[in-house]
């Protein structure tokens, strides 16, 4: 039974795409999107961060080239967001969080500005006037501040002044910035933006996690040495997980196979271990991550022996699964690829995909029961958005650049 690339299973996902997207366009507030709950409603309790609004102008970039009405109106609110009530006109950047009121989080974090790159990227394929300039201003941000030279890899987050940075390396920051600067190749032809990307996978996947079986490391000090029991105390961490978080190891896969075709694109020959790395990344997701204890789901963490630490299952691991799964059947041809894809799509839509309240649960627990340990709401669409149109596509240009080069269903039959 085949999925991947025929015209009926891609007019289901087109389906499901539009459904999110109109759930999505309620995240809209005057000072960004803000966080949705989990009946559809921004709560203002929460604020408007700055990841999500920059998220969120990515995904409404992408629906904007799918010829979506409504969307380009949001990528404008999404581009004068950032240009307003986000930026910060004094010292530059971005606040990490704002309400109605002012400034919430004043720091200047990476994992955040790689978004805002990001989004500013694929807003500059819709033709909007004011994305490049956007675009323009977020890659100085990042060249001053955040891409270090010395170390040829990217800083973790800056206090409200740029005047001191965290005596931290973070994983997650980097890798998101391998997806945001992999669209800025696209955008901008610049070849220095797959070597940085290349770089830092170098680093994190093909020096440290290679030699742990796959286990990604995400915690460094400043000479990139692994700090093993960062955040010990608080395993559940959002985005500083004690332990390996497989969601990662898995969704780092599809984003070296990304880097692997922005090569061959160039008609240069890639790195044999972007493909070897993103196999064992994939297996070993597998491995320690899916059904531990019995129960179908990805676990949310685990420890350096491999077995569950935070057993509930978020939502956005098994996204990103099902994509990389696409992404090593385009590459190998191997069914087993395409199994796991439509295992997880199955489970997908026993468990998390609600049909009454809108878009899909953040989080199970181990009976596979709505639950709010780590994530309380469905804070935005950026990570559904990946399962549902990146199976549609090829694997280079990335994803706002291939939808508006008409690339969309392009290897279907």
């Amino acid at each position: 039974m085949k999925w991947f690339n025929t015209l009926s299973h891609n007019r289901w996902l087109e389906q499901e795409t539009d459904r999110i997207l109109d759930f999505g366009k309620n995240a809209a507030v005057p000072t960004g999107f803000g966080w949705l709950g989990n009946n559809g409603q921004v709560r203002s309790d929460m604020g408007t961060h700055l990841w999500i609004t920059a998220r969120m102008l990515h995904v409404y970039a992408v629906a904007a080239n799918m010829g979506r009405p409504g969307a380009y109106a949001l990528v404008e609110h999404g581009i004068n967001a950032l240009n307003g009530p986000l930026r910060d006109k004094q010292h530059g950047g971005w606040y990490a969080c704002v309400n109605d009121e002012g400034v919430i989080d004043a720091s200047k974090q990476g994992y955040q500005h790689f978004f805002v790159l990001l989004g500013a990227a694929s807003a500059v394929t819709t033709g909007h006037p004011q994305a490049r300039p956007l675009l323009d201003e977020a890659i100085a941000v990042i060249e001053r501040y955040f891409w270090s030279e010395e170390e040829q890899m990217c800083l973790e987050s800056w206090d409200e002044a740029f005047s001191k940075t965290e005596d931290y390396r973070g994983g997650n920051a980097n890798m998101h910035a391998v997806e945001a600067f992999l669209i800025v190749y696209d955008v901008t032809h610049d070849r220095k933006w797959l070597d940085r990307a290349l770089r830092i996978a170098s680093v994190i996947i093909h020096d440290v996690a290679r030699k742990g079986e796959y286990r990604v490391n995400e915690h460094f000090d400043t000479s990139w040495n692994p700090i093993r029991d960062y955040n010990i105390d608080n395993p559940a961490h959002r985005f500083r997980a004690y332990g390996g978080t497989p969601g990662h190891w898995i969704e780092w896969g599809r984003l070296m196979l990304h880097l692997r075709a922005a090569l061959e694109a160039r008609f240069e020959t890639p790195p044999d271990w972007l493909l070897e790395d993103a196999k064992g990344l994939f297996h070993a997701t597998i491995r320690d991550a899916w059904a531990p204890d019995g129960a179908d789901g990805f676990v949310y963490s685990v420890g350096w022996d491999g077995k569950p630490i935070v057993r509930e299952r978020v939502r956005w691991p098994i996204v990103e699964a099902m994509g990389t799964a696409y992404a090593l059947y385009t590459v190998t041809g191997e069914a087993q690829y395409e199994a796991w894809y439509q295992k997880w799509w199955d489970y997908c839509i026993t468990y998390l995909m609600d049909y009454e309240n809108g878009s899909w649960w953040q989080e199970l627990d181990t009976n596979n029961k709505v639950t709010t340990k780590v994530w309380d709401g469905k804070q935005d669409i950026y990570h559904l958005l990946h399962c549902l149109v990146i199976p549609r596509l090829p694997l280079a240009p990335g994803l706002a650049p291939a939808v508006a080069a008409g690339l969309l269903d392009s290897q279907a039959k």
